[in-house]
């Protein structure tokens, strides 16, 4: 049998890329496409529609073209995107009605202030499982609705997955992980809730058609590319795919994805619990007809910070090399960065807050200064985890990591010591992608379920540091954040 080959697409926070993965599940190619980052002086965050979506089709005839493959061994898509950031389009035309809104930007910030007054936030959180906040798409979406001319258009409302299988297929769905992070959805009826919608003063007939993650979602040409239309067969967003990338399907199985921001997530299995300790709920994927829960910790800054050392301050040229700045710093200094620049995300969820350097003496420096960048990434994640675990009361042996920062060995060994775990980080890069594109060939019948997740291979950090250590770096980070906390 001839070698047959699945398309994945993962249209992130800075790029859109493409891979292709063989019939074995391996990646044997891929390409990347940047697109611009559109941040006004009041840190508003917006990303160019159609400009995406001419990246997604310029980027499969880049992979097609650099893998060298005939186009039609491709038989299935599937897609991972980032997640929150809100599209508003019209239904006719196709054409946007405003730039797509960035999950970072927190210009709904009043929106959810005005709900918050009138005394609906708990009641949002119940039906949701989200705590009110601008991070999500309903008040992104609201904002649009609220500030542009949408009058006499058939409006679409939704994530960027549903942009683009829109765009792709003509169809207009979304998947339950994506339509899970609107706070939109109910996530005890599985539909959208109207009693939510009218609070955001969304009309609930703009959105999409929630699907099965593993569903058809429909069948694309690609802009004729290719000659025979495939099927779109797996969706999820980002988190959610690199969730499932892991092989964390069982309950108790817990990933970080480290970019722009971090993505923390614990598999709870098919029982909604709603934590009261800063985590969130959302659902996994629906697949096989099965709804798996997460509980989940969103962190604004992460990787960005590493960028923000190299682009704002000129302290280091590249983020390889904060690791060497890092391992170099005095292990008696005390300095603390609390990375709020657009707010503190989970456990706290303070979206008014902003970053401090705290606790430097007469003797910090550029190694110092690097150091906290790295270690409040740690440190940020740890809060999470300890939320999720007090929630769900179950104990996770490991966390499984994926994204660019993971071949950073100082993170990686520092991120296993204050969690007192070993840290899991594959080979294989990308596991967004790999999520839903292994989903589709799944369901495409190309890979077997309990098969193709063992070819995944991964180096082990264990703990290294003791007890007494441990606790006080996480004694200094917490008086860090209630310094941060106190003066918000």
């Amino acid at each position: 049998m001839s070698e047959r080959y699945i398309l994945g697409l993962d249209q992130s926070t800075s790029a859109t890329k493409a891979m292709l993965f063989n019939n074995s599940g391996g990646l044997v190619c891929r390409e990347d496409i940047s697109h611009r980052q559109i941040v006004d002086d009041r840190g508003w965050v917006e990303h160019d529609l159609l400009e995406i979506y001419e990246n997604c089709i310029e980027v499969i005839k880049q992979v097609i073209l650099k893998s060298g493959i005939d186009k039609s061994q491709i038989i299935g898509i599937g897609i991972s995107n980032q997640r929150e950031t809100a599209a508003v389009w019209d239904r006719e035309t196709g054409v946007p009605v405003y730039n797509a809104i960035v999950w970072q930007c927190s210009r709904g910030e009043e929106i959810c202030k005005e709900i918050e007054s009138a005394g609906f936030a708990e009641k949002i959180r119940e039906i949701t499982g989200l705590p009110l906040s601008p991070y999500f798409s309903a008040a992104k979406i609201a904002w649009v609705l609220k500030n542009i001319d949408t009058k006499d258009k058939q409006l679409c409302a939704g994530t960027i997955d549903s942009w683009l299988i829109y765009k792709l297929t003509g169809n207009y769905k979304t998947d339950y992980s994506n339509a899970s992070r609107t706070q939109l959805f109910d996530l005890k009826t599985l539909t959208w809730s109207d009693e939510v919608c009218q609070i955001f003063g969304i009309d609930r007939d703009i959105l999409a058609e929630v699907c099965d993650s593993d569903c058809c979602f429909g069948y694309t040409d690609v802009a004729g590319l290719f000659d025979k239309p495939i099927p779109i067969h797996g969706v999820m967003g980002d988190s959610h795919g690199a969730l499932f990338g892991q092989g964390c399907h069982d309950v108790g199985m817990m990933k970080t994805t480290y970019g722009t921001g971090s993505s923390i997530m614990m598999n709870i299995g098919s029982k909604m619990l709603l934590s009261d300790r800063g985590a969130v709920t959302s659902i996994a994927w629906k697949s096989e007809g099965k709804v798996d829960y997460v509980l989940e910790g969103n962190i604004n800054y992460t990787g960005a910070v590493i960028t923000w050392l190299a682009h704002n301050l000129d302290i280091i040229e590249t983020p390889e090399e904060s690791a060497k700045y890092a391992a170099a710093a005095n292990p008696e200094d005390e300095t603390y960065l609390v990375p709020a620049f657009s707010g503190l995300g989970a456990p706290y969820w303070k979206s008014d807050a902003r970053a401090i350097l705290c606790n430097m003496s007469r003797t910090t420096g550029k190694n110092e200064v690097v150091r906290a960048a790295l270690e409040c990434i740690v440190y940020q994640i740890s809060d999470v985890v300890g939320a999720m675990r007090e929630t769900a009361n179950i104990t996770a042996n490991s966390l499984r990591v994926d994204g660019g920062p993971t071949k950073n060995s100082y993170l990686m060994q520092f991120q296993s010591d204050i969690l007192n775990l070993p840290v899991e980080v594959p080979e294989q890069e990308e596991l967004s992608c790999i999520g839903p594109s292994y989903m589709a060939g799944i369901a495409l019948g190309l890979y077997d379920k309990e098969t193709v997740f063992t070819r995944i291979k991964r180096t082990l950090y264990s703990p290294a540091m003791d007890s007494k250590g441990r606790e006080k770096k996480l004694s200094g980070w917490s008086k860090a954040i209630g310094m941060l906390l106190g003066g918000g």
